[in-house]
């Protein structure tokens, strides 16, 4: 009887602590994939029928540039009632429907059509989905008659006020994507040396005007997430352009500026919070710190474990914002004055964090999510749209 009830306990104990051993990392990124499946395959299959579609297809008679070059005109600045004709007045946070979008959306559109190819080629390692974006990474990159100018001098203008601003160079967070999906596929059949090193010398280009131009160094040094946003994009086409020494400029630049300066201490973004969309500009926030993270980290330096001397870090984000993804009735701050009800929807930071802080909750959560957002504003301040590129 006795040797029954120990062989008992000793069962009993064995299952007690095997189903309390978490899932790991390998196990977690794996159920992200499968929950992705679908949609890439479904994603990819779209984005084969597209043609390329780039800047030099659409134009506005208030842009300061030429045929190649992006143009864009603040989200907030509207028409003055007391003078029509006059300069644009700011409504913060309330887009007005009238502005020059075209350029932002044929950008939108490349990232998504690039992303859903380079993640169907990392699933399967079929040819066509790695021939058909070489079709767009021509168009946009190196074909002369319909490449986009590696600048960003017009973005984010305001009518009777700026012909372009700094501000505006977080149009350019859809490249991303592009970037990420080109590491991916570079190594297909499909791409040439000569393909690879004209996309590889356009983002180069694109970095040092990044980092030279006074928009730039405007962007760089804004408070908020936009100075989070340049040094996501910096380190994006660093990593594809083998800059070494960018990455280690941005690696210092979140540990030392953005986390410290940006979080408080229980893990909110005051910048963000003060806003009229402080739900929409935390989730965005964070889910560009995170991308910062998974850009960065290397065998010698895992940003994901990082914290300051006082106890900021991105696990803290992440663990500050969570509750109000998973119930957004509990969000402690004013509700956003547009696009309430469209967030959240699958955010990165919560798979990225998941896989990379083995969170099984965090991956429930994102499961559950929106994977298909169609609201143009959501889809727009959704730098990762494709993490199944990011997850390696």
């Amino acid at each position: 009887m006795l040797s029954r009830i120990t062989a008992l306990l000793l069962t009993l104990l064995f299952t007690a602590a095997h189903a309390a051993v978490p899932p790991s990392q390998k196990q977690l990124r794996q159920q992200a994939v499968n929950t992705l499946r679908p949609h890439v395959l479904t994603e990819a299959a779209w984005a084969l029928q597209q043609a390329p579609v780039t800047v030099t297809a659409s134009s506005s008679p208030r842009s300061a540039g030429g045929p190649h070059d992006f143009f864009s005109e603040g989200d907030y600045w509207w028409p003055d009632p007391a003078n029509p004709a006059g300069p644009y007045i700011q409504r913060d946070g309330m887009t007005n429907p009238d502005n020059f979008v075209a350029h932002r959306q044929a950008m939108i559109r490349f990232s998504r059509i690039v992303g859903a190819l380079a993640s169907a080629y990392q699933l399967t390692g079929d040819e066509k989905y790695a021939r058909h974006a070489l079709r767009h990474l021509r168009a946009w990159f190196t074909d002369s008659a319909t490449r986009m100018n590696p600048s960003l001098l017009y973005a984010q203008a305001i009518k009777g006020r700026f012909t372009g601003r700094g501000i505006g160079i977080i149009d350019t967070i859809q490249l991303m994507e592009v970037a990420q999906g080109v590491l991916v596929m570079q190594v297909a059949k499909s791409f040439g040396k000569d393909d690879v090193a004209g996309i590889k010398s356009w983002f180069a280009q694109y970095l040092t005007w990044l980092t030279t131009h006074p928009y730039g160094k405007d962007e760089m040094n804004a408070a908020n997430n936009h100075g989070t946003c340049w040094a996501m994009q910096v380190a994006a086409f660093a990593r594809l352009t083998g800059n070494q020494e960018l990455l280690r400029f941005c690696r210092e630049r979140y540990k030392t500026v953005l986390l410290p300066t940006q979080m408080a201490p229980d893990g909110s973004f005051p910048l963000e919070t003060k806003r009229t969309k402080p739900y929409g500009y935390s989730l965005f926030n964070l889910d560009a710190m995170a991308l910062l993270c998974q850009i960065l980290t290397d065998k010698n330096d895992n940003l994901w474990a990082f914290q300051t001397p006082n106890g900021r870090s991105i696990r803290k984000g992440i663990e500050f914002l969570y509750p109000y993804v998973a119930d957004k009735s509990a969000w402690p701050f004013p509700k956003d004055v547009m696009y309430w009800e469209n967030w959240p929807v699958a955010q990165p930071f919560l798979v990225l964090g998941a896989v990379q802080l083995a969170s099984p909750a965090w991956l429930a959560t994102w499961q559950k999510l929106e994977h298909t957002p169609q609201v143009e504003e959501v889809v727009r301040n959704l730098p990762v749209r494709n993490p199944l590129i990011w997850l390696n």
